[in-house]
């Protein structure tokens, strides 16, 4: 029997993803938000974590585990939901050590194929999703222009960036001008778009 644990923010979609996946006789699922049921005595910790990384709290979670955290109860392997347009959340879900990538707007059957190849503690990478795999390591932006760039979409004004950053205005300008060229925006706000819907932000 896989232990499978689906955590999600939006309680109808966890309900259903959960209940998808309890039709599979060999798939014993639990579902709530991270890192799941296994801090509690009463549950054995889940074999896979599914995860949708476009949900509420996703990156911030991914960036946790990239960088080691492994809270109790989340021991296991984990597999993430995403959508094939957004390159930069593949790129994070990876770093995040996920073993298992699976398109979103995908066929349900291939959710199963997923869990049980990453129980096994096999990669898995939905031929949809392969492509954006590939592409999340081709992000143009330099992490301080990302950073600018994050700083300035929250509605941070230039002054408070450099405070913030500790640059002069000049240098926020510079590093902004850079970004709005190297994904191809028209202006600041264009490139805060662009860098949001491909998941770099």
């Amino acid at each position: 029997m896989i232990r499978v644990h689906v955590a999600h923010t939006a309680d109808l979609f966890r309900s259903a993803l959960a209940a998808l996946l309890r039709g599979e006789h060999s798939f014993d699922v639990t579902s709530g938000g991270w890192p799941g049921p296994g801090h509690r005595p009463e549950y054995a910790p889940p074999d896979v974590h599914v995860i949708d990384v476009e949900c509420p709290g996703a990156c911030s979670l991914l960036e946790r585990l990239a960088g080691g955290a492994r809270p109790e109860g989340a021991e296991g392997r984990l597999l993430v939901l995403a959508p094939a347009g957004r390159p930069g959340l593949l790129r994070r879900a990876y770093e995040a050590r996920a073993l298992g990538f699976v398109d979103k707007n995908g066929p349900a059957a291939t959710l199963a194929q997923a869990v049980r190849a990453v129980a096994r503690g096999e990669r898995f990478v939905d031929g949809a999703l392969a492509s954006g795999v590939l592409r999340g390591w081709e992000m143009p932006l330099t992490p301080r222009e990302l950073s600018v760039l994050t700083l300035a979409a929250e509605g941070n004004s230039v002054a408070d960036i450099a405070l913030n950053l500790r640059l002069s205005n000049g240098t926020v300008r510079n590093y902004i001008a850079a970004a709005t060229r190297k994904v191809g925006a028209r202006n600041r706000i264009d490139a805060i778009r662009i860098s949001q819907g491909a998941g770099w932000m």
